[in-house]
């Protein structure tokens, strides 16, 4: 049998460089001059894979958001990987927003990508196996075509490409 190739599709968020976007741009909102006095906050919840938003209006809630994507994208971390909730109303008038980081592929997402590989009609086997997808083929150059193809969708979810064999 020939040598078959393979390479695995991640979803993966790395936790350390998310706290250090979360530290960057709470000190970037204690230093801004029009969140001076304000209890605007963001807070980290590792075990739950949550970022909490707290401002005092909409406004602020909104530069919040673009204070906190702006570090993730100068860390290198996808703003793919934050699934923000609805803003809903908190305590004392402030509003509260909560956000997703997405870590692994869920189940439908993964069908749906397998499905859109198998549609290539290329000699490739594409299996989930947990929360990643491998990719197998006995052409490394059919392999390159679906990393191609892969960034080329606009999916709502970051995906890296490992274990290239």
């Amino acid at each position: 049998m020939a040598s078959e190739s393979s390479f695995d599709i991640v979803s993966q968020t790395d936790f350390q460089e998310v706290d250090n976007a979360v530290n960057q741009a709470m000190k970037e909102i204690k230093n801004r001059f029009d969140f001076r006095g304000s209890r605007s906050e963001i807070v980290l919840k590792r075990e739950e894979k949550t970022i909490t938003l707290l401002a005092d209006d909409d406004l602020k809630l909104k530069n919040i958001i673009e204070i906190l994507e702006s570090k993730f994208a100068k860390r290198g971390l996808s703003i793919k990987s934050l699934k923000y909730g609805v803003p809903e109303k908190a305590f004392d008038g402030l509003m509260r927003q909560t956000a997703e980081i997405v870590h692994g592929i869920p189940q439908d997402k993964a069908k749906d990508i397998v499905k859109r590989i198998k549609d290539l009609k290329l000699k490739v086997q594409a299996s989930i196996q947990g929360d990643e997808i491998r990719v197998t083929a006995r052409s490394k150059d059919d392999l390159q075509t679906i990393i191609q193809f892969l960034r080329g969708l606009n999916l709502d979810l970051p995906l890296q490409f490992t274990n290239y064999r």
